[in-house]
């Protein structure tokens, strides 16, 4: 690998974070190049017991979000902890990811005023769960919780069904990317005013820029769109259908891109149809629409319509399993998944390249305590 696949490999960051988001934070930078320096609490990181599956000494879960780190056990209740973690920041830190609970930081001396103080130079990110200010600012929160209430979950699902988290973590993780994005303008604002400064993200205010797209027709107009399914408000047709044996998502988003799917259906007469001739009007007639797709995409299997819209110019996918997409062939030709040095763990890499070069797994998740020596305490010293 070259320096363009490590560009960080100067910068240090200590990740005072648990679970998911400042974990995800921190593994973007170690990607990248970063020391990251994991501080954990005496039982270790919840994360690691979040299982089965539990591979390596340690869940798969956690296992995904701290490669490339070094982990040091740090009671910050007892003072020489806390005074050998001050002393590692003082000496060596260029960043600081803390979500510790609301206020916990400033309980422990340890919150952007009093750092920054110390170390003009440090960024300091604090991830939180509503933001600050604010009449939640002091609440805890989750991934579920912000996706019930920055309401996700509202607009997932099917129509008159209970409501649907989306499965993956996409609160937590996308509030660790904004994170890493506004350390990243604090730092390039560093190498001009050498002055470092503080980032603040939250998880609510990463789920509300989700639903931002849904959000501006409800500012538009006052209408609450609901819950979507598999579909798209405001595109029409747009959704996925049961195939003879699965199922296959169809994107037919512009007018011509509906002509050609009229045509590739079997029913060119669409195209000329009133209730059809726009989107506005696709969407104004889409229940009728969508039936009438619904009843002819489920005469064939998958594979044979993917075949038909795509000489057809049509864009559309299989719905995979996760499996099925670890196997294709796009998967492995991007080398996406990776293999962890002297283990038998395989990770999805970070998913950008720079200069064609991804970013490797250099090193395993660190076992518990494993880099104790950097706050000059030997494992199981108190």
């Amino acid at each position: 690998m070259t320096a363009s696949s490590h560009p960080f490999q100067n910068l240090v960051v200590i990740e005072l974070g648990h679970s998911v988001a400042a974990p995800f934070a921190g593994q973007i930078f170690a990607d990248l190049g970063a020391t990251v320096i994991k501080v954990e609490k005496e039982q270790g990181d919840d994360a690691r017991k979040w299982g089965p599956p539990f591979w390596g000494g340690a869940s798969s879960m956690f296992q995904s979000l701290n490669r490339n780190k070094q982990s040091v056990v740090c009671d910050l209740r007892k003072p020489e902890h806390k005074e050998a973690l001050l002393k590692l920041i003082d000496e060596r830190a260029d960043v600081l990811i803390q979500n510790l609970r609301p206020g916990q930081t400033e309980d422990l001396g340890l919150d952007s005023a009093t750092l920054l103080k110390r170390k003009p130079s440090l960024v300091y990110c604090n991830i939180g769960a509503f933001g600050n200010p604010g009449p939640l600012q002091d609440k805890p929160g989750y991934d579920p919780l912000m996706q019930a209430f920055g309401g996700i979950m509202s607009t997932t699902g099917e129509p008159g069904r209970p409501s649907v988290r989306v499965g993956s973590s996409i609160v937590d993780m996308g509030t660790g990317m904004w994170g890493v994005i506004g350390i990243l303008t604090t730092l390039m604002q560093r190498q001009t005013t050498g002055k470092g400064g503080v980032v603040d993200v939250s998880l609510f205010e990463t789920a509300t820029s989700w639903v931002s797209l849904l959000a501006s027709q409800f500012l538009a107009n006052g209408h609450i769109s609901g819950k979507q399914g598999s579909g798209a408000s405001g595109i029409v047709p747009y959704k996925a259908y049961a195939t003879s044996d699965g199922e296959l998502v169809i994107a037919a988003g512009s007018d011509s891109l509906f002509k050609s799917l009229a045509r590739a259906v079997g029913h060119p007469q669409w195209c000329d149809d009133a209730r059809f001739v726009s989107n506005p009007k696709r969407v104004e007639h889409q229940t009728e629409l969508y039936r009438m797709l619904d009843d002819i995409i489920q005469t064939r299997p998958t594979k044979e319509w993917v075949t038909v819209l795509e000489n057809a110019g049509i864009p559309c996918s299989p719905v995979q399993s996760i499996a099925d997409m670890v196997a294709h062939e796009q998967t492995q030709s991007l080398q996406l998944i990776q293999d962890v040095p002297h283990s038998e763990m395989r990770f999805f890499g970070l998913p950008l390249r720079i200069n064609g070069e991804r970013s490797d797994i250099r090193t395993a998740p660190p076992a518990l305590g494993q880099h104790n020596d950097l706050l000059f305490l030997k494992n199981g010293d108190t």
